[in-house]
């Protein structure tokens, strides 16, 4: 809606709504493109006319229909999409944080060489993982893979403790014996959880590379 005036042989011609209007138009003139629809010519007109006991309301936010006399339908198709929308929007938002998980996991592997050959005939691949701990408290986390039978992990600390809103960055090193990888490029899961809260748990793929 945009600033009307109706009946403005009841102006007074004082011209304060073109002074207060900050890009310069004149709302006695008509609706135009200029208008920003910040109300200040309203809110001077009414002052005016307050002031000199005229009934206020000669340049307000309104309707062409209104204008007319003829009744405003509040219920438009346009409302009822526009609403179902917002609604739509709404119940996305809240049903996404209540499903979200506070913790994130990242797995990159070790680019700079392929795989490995230990002394005992095993193959390694090294990875980084980052943990994101979203939750307020600090959280103890246990680290599995899946994925290769006999495969064993090897991590560097003790136990996985991810403080409260901090991220960690760990090393780790799977080795796996050649005669279980069927392929060069097998898929692997490391899993993710909580020790003291079972619904933080969370997964990621990666890739165990062997010889050909």
């Amino acid at each position: 809606m945009d600033p009307a005036s109706e009946g403005l042989g009841d102006c007074v011609n004082c011209g304060l709504c073109v002074q207060v209007c900050p890009t310069g138009i004149d709302i006695r003139d008509g609706l135009q493109y200029q208008c920003i629809s910040c109300a200040a010519c309203v809110d001077a007109c009414d002052s005016i006319m307050e002031n000199m006991s005229y009934p206020k309301g000669l340049v307000r936010f309104t309707t062409e229909n209104s204008l007319e006399g003829k009744k405003t339908q509040v219920l438009r198709p346009r409302i009822l999409v526009y609403g179902g929308f917002l609604l739509f929007l709404t119940m996305a938002l809240v049903y996404s944080m209540v499903t979200r998980l506070p913790i994130s996991l990242d797995v990159i592997r070790d680019r700079n060489a392929l795989y490995r050959e230990t002394r005992d005939g095993l193959v390694e691949n090294t990875y980084t993982l980052k943990i994101i701990n979203k939750d307020e408290s600090t959280h103890v986390y246990r680290l599995a893979v899946t994925g290769v039978e006999g495969m064993s992990l090897l991590i560097d600390v003790p136990e996985i403790r991810v403080a409260g809103g901090e991220i960690s960055e760990l090393a780790v090193r799977l080795r796996a014996d050649p005669v279980d990888l069927k392929v060069v490029s097998t898929k692997v899961i490391f899993e993710l959880q909580a020790m003291d809260n079972r619904r933080l748990f969370i997964t990621r793929d990666a890739k165990f590379i062997g010889p050909m």
